[in-house]
């Protein structure tokens, strides 16, 4: 599986589609419309969260710029119906943290602002998601999120475990990534 790609931007459509060269190879990652333009130009350098998709005629490639949109996303899959199409749309109207509030507050109003949610579909995601919200994904509020995002993806293209991920980021405190990274390699290379 590939959890991150760290790369160059080779081409990207407003559609929400970018094309990443890493290596020499280029990876086709679906990604949202305000990701795609948040990632820049040609030739800009990019690192995306992804999830990879895997159905019975292809692989498919989601792309985040922060974990959270990522565990967002994987969350999204988890509910009755909800395919990888449905959870890119939510997470093109929505921010992380209204869709967690909306989710947590039961407004199936702005949950049906999404296209193609309606009130049922709002409805399920509500009764499948609520109260696992704070159990699988840590809110983007966090001052700290973007950095313990950034040396996750890090500890992941090293071939981390999530498991060893998870307690060496609980033990590297705080910092840069930079500092979140090795720290949280020293408490690795202490439990070897």
């Amino acid at each position: 599986m590939i959890g991150s790609l760290r790369g160059t931007v080779a081409d990207w459509t407003v559609a929400g589609s970018i094309l990443v060269d890493v290596g020499g190879v280029g990876y086709e990652v679906q990604t949202t419309p305000a990701c795609a333009a948040a990632c820049g130009g040609v030739g800009a350098e990019v690192l995306l969260s992804i999830h990879t998709h895997v159905r019975e005629d292809a692989i498919v490639l989601y792309g985040f710029a922060s974990g959270a949109q990522k565990r967002s996303f994987e969350l999204l899959l988890s509910a009755h119906g909800v395919g990888p199409s449905l959870a890119l749309s939510v997470l093109s109207t929505l921010e992380v943290d209204a869709l967690h509030r909306a989710i947590e507050d039961e407004d199936l109003g702005v949950l049906s602002q999404v296209p193609g949610v309606g009130r049922k579909t709002a409805q399920r995601l509500v009764l499948d998601l609520k109260g696992r919200i704070d159990a699988g994904v840590e809110p983007m509020t966090s001052p700290r999120a973007g950095q313990v995002d950034e040396a996750r993806m890090a500890l992941e293209a090293l071939g981390f475990s999530s498991v060893e991920i998870d307690a060496a980021l609980l033990a590297a405190g705080e910092g840069s990534t930079e500092t979140i990274v090795r720290s949280a390699l020293r408490a690795l290379a202490s439990r070897s």
